[in-house]
């Protein structure tokens, strides 16, 4: 009499089931909420906004300047004369406005 063996689906579920883990742990690795993948878009977005903090700095501080130069401490009068003539339109009586 031949013995028959039964197949051993005990060991092909367990090794379809290590297999789908591993697929899933990798898969979450490359592309999920914390992957790879994920990571190198953080870094371009952290570089692209440190660029951005760059140039509202340089805003700020010229801001800063300007503000600074029309303040009751320290009148630069070129500068006020500018403004006055921008934003006012005055002009002296002795010069000439071409349009």
């Amino acid at each position: 009499m031949s013995a028959r063996r039964k197949p051993a689906f005990g060991v092909l579920i367990y090794a379809g089931i290590t297999l789908s883990l591993s697929a899933y742990f990798t898969f979450a690795a490359v592309q999920g909420d914390f992957g790879v993948f994920r990571r190198a878009e953080i870094v371009i977005e952290g570089e692209r906004l440190a660029s951005e903090l760059a140039g509202i700095e340089r805003d700020v501080d010229r801001m800063e300047n300007l503000t600074r130069r029309l303040s009751d401490d320290y009148l630069d009068l070129d500068l006020l004369d500018e403004q006055a003539r921008d934003v006012l339109g005055l002009m002296r009586s002795d010069e000439i406005v071409v349009r």
